[in-house]
């Protein structure tokens, strides 16, 4: 019989699971319990490269291989990572970076030592540049807008150990910005080698190493024992010997592989088991208190609806959702509180202090906009001229299926004040799709902060934004906002900054483009056997600290 070349790759493949099956179970149970961290990525991962670390779970796997100039701690604030310190210039232009020299990438053949090569600033002129490479089209690019070229090309490695970044404008959160997964740092010898196949022959010089990646079914990585960062009493991190990911799609399968032991950790509610995890008041089940601990924290993230502003746009010819009353009124008909407590039990928070999630919100939860108030919802209705809600043809609120309970409970809200709707589903490449094109009158979307900063969620409303150039889905223009905006970017001083955000916040909820429903909530439930798993607002995965028990015959460690 003839093989095929694709039925020899396919058992090639399948010998190393096997060998990698041996290699998690050979030796005694303890060691395979204390050794591998085992987690599900149901959505799958696109890429191992962080230059398209776009997406959660891509973030996740390049957190493990890479590392950058600087990083986030659980508190949101911008601690050294490579870079053992910094300084920035007087007037915001320049940054300059002083970098450690005990930092190695991974071993390759690619380099002179197979067993490494040090990390250099020359890595993060290559490294950056490369984001900004039109060849190779990474979503990146946004982050050094505001590079000023004509100085060295924006990037200079004075030295081995000294990087300077030169800007044209001041921009605050600029260094936090530099903590994300894009701007980990890449070796030029075995990305020039690869090319685009870089995705799945990473090399990084983060806490673990690539091992093998047989997409769709598992990804290994290896403890990196030339890592730089220690414990506080000087133990070498990380713990853990390898770092094992499967890819099943089927939630309910991650569920039970969580209960059973296969799985350490599972991050996000799934509605099919929502109510047997967690109960009304947002807390574990005690069912699973035994086996489980759960780890929450507020998330940089808000679910909201969106209504197109253009009036030039078709879907907005004689609308009702042009006049503010109608958007306010619409805002004050939903009981967040009750949704979140019915539909989300409790884990997710009432959105009613604006679009930027408290946790980045200066005000904090002392602004109030929007609380629950049917009175005051038809009293602007009235005023609008539509008593009762006539007049007003029937809305339609476009969604993914996922979110279809979150919007027939809207549609009920709206309905006891006069406003009819349709709820219109829509997969998930056509939603992005038309209301980027602006062809949907009201949607629901989420944003998700690319970084630590208010500006992140504010900048979606700048009108030099509109979609599909920049993230202004609304086409919302307001010139005081704006003007805000411009100011606040280059603010070097917090506090004037700060009251720059509020200020826009509260015109972004009087004009109400944009209707909060809530704040998110980053969910995490961890094994028992498991120590040192760390949860952040930011979301992101770090195993440096992570160790485990042996796990016994019940369950419990």
């Amino acid at each position: 019989m003839k093989t095929t070349p694709e039925k020899t790759q396919h058992i090639f493949w399948m010998l190393i699971l096997i060998v990698s099956a041996f290699f998690f179970s050979c030796g005694s149970d303890e060691d395979a319990d204390e050794s591998v961290f085992y987690y599900n990525e149901s959505v799958g991962i696109s890429s191992l490269d962080p230059a398209f670390s776009r997406d959660l779970e891509v973030m996740w796997a390049t957190n493990q291989l890479f590392d950058g100039l600087v990083e986030l701690d659980s508190g949101m604030n911008v601690i050294p990572c490579v870079a053992r310190s910094w300084e920035i210039s007087s007037d915001g232009l320049t940054y300059t970076f002083h970098l450690r020299n005990d930092v190695w990438f991974h071993s390759s053949p690619l380099f002179a030592d197979s067993s490494g090569r040090k990390v250099v600033a020359s890595d993060f002129v290559y490294t950056f540049n490369r984001l900004l490479d039109p060849k190779i089209a990474s979503p990146a690019t946004w982050i050094f807008s505001s590079l000023n070229r004509n100085i060295s090309g924006g990037f200079e490695a004075k030295d081995d150990s000294t990087l300077t970044i030169h800007l044209t404008e001041p921009f605050q959160p600029f260094l936090g910005m530099l903590s994300m997964q894009y701007c980990n740092v890449v070796p030029h010898e075995v990305v020039d080698h690869y090319g685009a196949e870089f995705r799945n022959h990473p090399i990084g010089c983060g806490p673990f190493q690539f091992a093998f990646w047989y997409e769709n079914v598992a990804l290994v990585f290896h403890r990196n024992n030339k890592y730089w960062q220690r414990d506080a009493e000087g133990q070498s991190l990380p713990y853990l010997k390898a770092v094992k990911i499967d890819f099943v799609k089927d939630m309910s399968v991650e569920f039970q592989g969580l209960l059973q032991g296969r799985y350490d950790f599972m991050s996000g509610i799934h509605a099919s088991f929502k109510d047997e995890l967690i109960d009304a008041q947002g807390n574990l089940s005690n069912v699973y208190s035994n086996q489980l601990y759960f780890q929450k924290t507020p998330f940089i993230k808000t679910d909201y609806l969106g209504i197109m502003m253009d009036p030039e746009m078709e879907v907005n010819h004689n609308s009702p959702l042009m006049d503010v009353r109608v958007r306010q009124a619409i805002s004050c008909a939903i009981d967040r509180k009750n949704m979140v407590k019915h539909l989300r039990n409790n884990t997710v928070f009432a959105a009613e202090n604006g679009f930027v999630p408290p946790v980045l919100n200066p005000q904090g939860k002392d602004s109030l906009y929007y609380s629950y108030d049917p009175k005051r919802a038809g009293a602007l209705l009235n005023e609008a001229g539509y008593p009762g809600g006539k007049g007003i043809p029937e809305m339609v609120i476009s969604t993914v299926s996922d979110y279809t309970d979150l919007i027939e409970y809207i549609q009920h809200q709206l309905g006891k004040v006069g406003i009819q709707v349709k709820v219109n589903v829509l997969q998930g490449p056509a939603l992005r799709e038309q209301s980027a094109k602006g062809q949907l009158a009201v949607f629901r979307k989420s944003w998700l902060a690319d970084y630590a900063d208010a500006e992140n969620f504010l900048a979606v409303f700048y009108s030099a934004n509109f979609c599909p150039i920049g993230p202004n889905y609304t086409h919302y223009h307001n010139e005081k906002f704006d003007e805000l905006y411009r100011s606040a970017k280059t603010e070097s001083n917090d506090s004037i900054r700060y009251a720059a955000y509020c200020s826009m916040n509260d015109i972004l909820m009087k004009d109400a483009p944009v209707i909060p429903l809530y704040y998110d909530q980053v969910s995490h439930f961890i094994r028992k056997e498991v120590s040192g798993f760390q949860t952040n607002p930011v979301n992101m995965l770090d195993l440096r600290t992570v160790k485990k028990q042996k796990r016994m015959a019940d369950g419990a460690p």
